[in-house]
């Protein structure tokens, strides 16, 4: 459990990434579905694997599953592949002991043997703990280019959703419920400007709004077009 320890010291989720303020309503049995996974985990499948396309709000997803489990007494880890592959293996050692595990990206060891093989071993040890896995891709599980079988079987196993990405009115309703728990107030009209004139994925509207407070805050200016146009240099 030490290694376990050192691991989550390391992670911090998002205070604004929960189930309350995940707003999609394409994606409401989602959340229905994983409330249910954590809160009656014996009666449960032993994974639970969601895909989708980039900024459909999958690591959203998974934070808010994280926080969920640990309100509810259950231990719980959450990692991302992108930093995983970056460290030995041997990282994930005694992560089986926490009741979930979540891991997210996991295209992004579609390359590498190793972590492949690392994974699929975590699973075994995780069955055999009678704990559970939570993990997230970009694609289904035969189309993450994952070249060993038995990891690709393994993913198949349990519960697979697939996360359906937000439509313009939700984007804006998301937006503008993450301003307001910020003490932000966007309008209508600023929020559709930054969708005509920005990425219209998630993760980047979020990333503005990141930079759109902090400027904010150290100018003691509300956000309006003008001020969007001067902070993130658009004409």
């Amino acid at each position: 459990m030490k290694q376990v320890a050192q691991l989550t010291l390391k992670v911090q989720l998002p205070d604004d990434e929960t189930f309350d303020n995940y707003k999609s309503d394409d994606n409401l049995a989602i959340v229905s579905q994983l409330k249910s996974y954590i809160d009656q985990q014996q009666d449960s499948p032993h994974s639970f694997y969601l895909f989708g396309s980039s900024s459909v709000g999958k690591s959203h997803l998974l934070h808010a599953s994280s926080t969920y489990a640990a309100h509810v007494g259950k231990s719980s880890v959450c990692l991302s592949c992108a930093e995983l592959k970056r460290l030995p293996v041997e990282v994930l050692d005694g992560l089986e002991q926490m009741d979930l595990i979540c891991l997210d990206d996991i295209h992004l060891i579609a390359g590498d043997e190793r972590w492949q093989q690392a994974i699929f071993d975590l699973y075994n040890r995780v069955f055999e703990q009678n704990n559970y896995l939570l993990i997230t891709g970009d694609e289904s599980a035969q189309q993450l280019g994952i070249s060993l079988p038995d990891l690709v079987s393994r993913l198949s196993w349990g519960l697979t959703e697939q996360v359906k990405p937000l439509d313009d009115e939700e984007k804006i309703i998301a937006i503008q419920h993450r301003a307001t728990q910020r003490g932000l107030f966007l309008s209508d009209d600023v929020v559709k400007f930054l969708l005509n004139r920005l990425s219209r994925d998630m993760g980047s509207l979020i990333s503005s709004l990141d930079v759109l407070d902090k400027a904010s805050i150290q100018e003691q200016r509300k956000i309006t077009i003008p001020f969007i146009k001067q902070v993130l240099n658009l004409k």
